[in-house]
């Protein structure tokens, strides 16, 4: 039985959860952004970098799915008919050789119902946690991810997912500005360019949250037990 309270290690200084009000979102673990062939791949990215993330993120997984913590997964794509996806974003795409909605070898790229577009294997979504499909970068924007939030009385988010500077980065500035006290947990996070990772991590010890390591809570959790 794991407690549903923990003070948890993190810059600037500790954090103390109640994980019976705390939500893990894993934000944008998909082919598309972390295996080969997928869009950040045919933009030219090495795609190594956005899978560190898998394996601490298992690890992580495999504990709080039997605590209290709502489990969130976010998918970032557009409708088959494209009719949310902004033309400034298409046309960027299409520049960088990697369009969206065009045919790979994972199907659609960034397209809603294809392998392309869905989680990488590892971490698949088991019953009873929820998946969010969103448009853009922002987990908060065109979703009804606050409205779940507040149903279920959320006060403490755990950020993980790529891309530390973009998709999480964004999500974790809302959050912030609506209320919720944000945690990074650092090793489940990555970017495409390493650099924009680390400059990431500091701001949100600095401006809009706590920083953490996976291996940080799961020894908290586990020391609250005794």
């Amino acid at each position: 039985m794991y407690p549903h309270q923990t003070t948890v290690p993190a810059k600037p200084y500790p954090i103390t959860l109640d994980l019976s009000h705390t939500a893990l979102l894993v934000i944008d673990m998909q082919n598309d952004f972390c295996t080969p062939d997928g869009w950040a791949d045919r933009k030219g990215f090495d795609v190594t970098l956005t899978q560190q993330p898998i394996e601490p993120l298992k690890q992580l997984l495999s504990v709080l799915r039997q605590t209290p913590v709502t489990v969130i997964h976010t998918r970032e794509g557009h409708r088959p008919d494209l009719s949310d996806c902004p033309p400034h974003k298409l046309a960027r795409s299409k520049n960088q050789n990697a369009e969206i909605g065009s045919e790979g070898k994972m199907g659609r790229l960034l397209t809603r119902g294809s392998k392309s577009h869905n989680f990488v294997d590892e971490l698949q979504p088991i019953a009873g946690e929820i998946v969010l499909d969103k448009p853009g970068k922002g987990a908060f924007v065109a979703t009804d991810l606050d409205l779940i939030l507040r149903q279920r009385r959320i006060q403490n988010l755990l950020l993980t997912g790529v891309t530390t500077e973009c998709c999480v980065h964004t999500t974790l500035r809302t959050a912030n500005d609506l209320g919720y006290e944000c945690l990074l947990l650092e090793d489940c996070c990555a970017s495409l360019v390493p650099e924009f990772h680390r400059i990431s991590v500091e701001m949100a010890q600095l401006i809009f949250g706590w920083v953490t390591t996976s291996e940080q809570l799961l020894t908290a959790i586990e020391s609250s037990l005794t």
